[in-house]
């Protein structure tokens, strides 16, 4: 076992894919320097040797087939599952994993460090139930983007609030002062036997405000441990996002090819 991991006990990494997403259809399938990005995170997600199984949970046929003629391993869930994580629950409750990992499938450019201060800190304490990871927000519009979620932490490194709204509030800052604040990546570490139990809770009041499920544990009282990483995280949402990927792809094919560290 991997020091990383510590007393994390026995990983389960799920990939949930769905192909019907809302602002770019078909998003599993779209081509990264022509390999599909759900293959590219899978392939990611192996290479950190970090996890017992890793598994894509999928509702489409089309998806699970890419996955699989890749070597990799997909499973086919319920199509009415109103989250990725309902999702990541299903695959988890044939498991006999201690602990989850849920891996977004729009994160082409995964790595160890969006993942290992999840483990770390689930396999430190066990009465870390939930674990998430957050990176700096280096400029104004950022901050203010309502499709960015922010999250402000305790000084131990729990979640007090997500939201996306621009948090923590700067009321004395000057004009042009750079803004600061976190930005939630949605990569979670759970307890099996929490995830469980948190996908069978209703939706909360605030969950349904934000439309942000994690807000459901924050308002049963559940500690979300909240892991900064600084490396720059890449999520497709978007066409624009895929053509961004897209570059820095070929960018990293370059550098290599010369024979230059990325950074």
């Amino acid at each position: 076992m991997t020091p990383v991991r510590g007393q994390a006990g026995k990983v389960l990494a799920v990939i949930p894919a769905r192909f019907a997403s809302t602002r770019l259809s078909g998003k599993p399938l779209a081509l990264i320097r022509g390999v599909p990005m759900v293959r590219r995170v899978y392939e990611s997600a192996a290479a950190t040797g970090l996890f017992d199984e890793l598994i894509v949970a999928t509702d489409d046929g089309r998806i699970r087939d890419c996955v699989e003629a890749a070597g990799g391993r997909a499973r086919m869930t319920r199509a009415e599952h109103a989250s990725g994580t309902d999702r990541v629950a299903e695959v988890a409750a044939a498991s006999d994993a201690d602990v989850v990992v849920n891996i977004q499938g729009d994160l082409p450019f995964f790595g160890r460090a969006l993942v290992e201060p999840l483990l770390r800190a689930l396999g430190a304490d066990a009465a870390i139930a939930m674990a998430t990871i957050a990176v700096p927000i280096g400029d104004r519009r950022t901050w203010q983007d309502p499709n960015v979620v922010k999250v402000v932490t305790d000084e131990q490194g729990f979640a007090l609030y997500f939201s996306r709204a621009p948090i923590p509030a700067r009321r004395d800052a000057a004009a042009g002062e750079p803004a600061f604040g976190l930005r939630h990546v949605g990569i979670y570490g759970y307890r099996r036997e929490f995830l469980l139990r948190f996908t069978s809770w209703p939706p909360s009041r605030l969950e349904q405000t934000e439309r942000l499920e994690q807000l459901r544990a924050l308002e049963r009282g559940v500690k979300i441990f909240v892991g900064r990483v600084s490396q720059a995280v890449v999520e497709v949402d978007t066409a624009e996002d895929l053509e961004r990927a897209n570059r820095m792809a070929e960018e990293a094919m370059a550098a290599a090819s010369a024979g230059v560290e990325e950074p």
